[in-house]
């Protein structure tokens, strides 16, 4: 059998993304090349905030709380509970919301190997 992992919601933790206020902007990183050798996952947070970044994977994003917006050059996604948005690679982006929480997954886990 795989080694299966329970994330429990109350004993996730939450560090700065990007630089930014933690209340701003926060990131939980569920699967990495440590539990992985193709996909990454995790959580983020974004409130009155914009994240500028060219994705190096395929990214698929679940919107969970919130109001989600994903700018990709002039064209902005709005995006509620529920919605799912699929981001391949190499698309320069901006992550905002307000009281924005999403689940993501990628591929490949090993991104930053990759693009080194």
């Amino acid at each position: 059998m795989s080694n299966l992992i329970h994330f429990k919601r109350d004993e996730l933790s939450f560090q700065p993304y990007s630089g930014q206020p933690p209340e701003r902007a926060s990131i939980c990183r569920l699967i990495g090349p440590d539990a992985s050798s193709s996909m990454g996952a995790g959580l983020a947070c974004f409130d009155g905030c914009s994240i500028e970044w060219t994705v190096l994977y395929d990214e698929l994003i679940v919107v969970l709380e919130g109001h989600f917006r994903l700018r990709v050059g002039e064209r902005v996604i709005e995006a509620t509970p529920g919605d799912v948005i699929w981001v391949p690679e190499r698309t320069p982006l901006a992550y905002e919301g307000d009281q924005a929480r999403v689940f993501y997954a990628l591929y490949s886990v090993d991104w930053q190997a990759r693009n080194a």
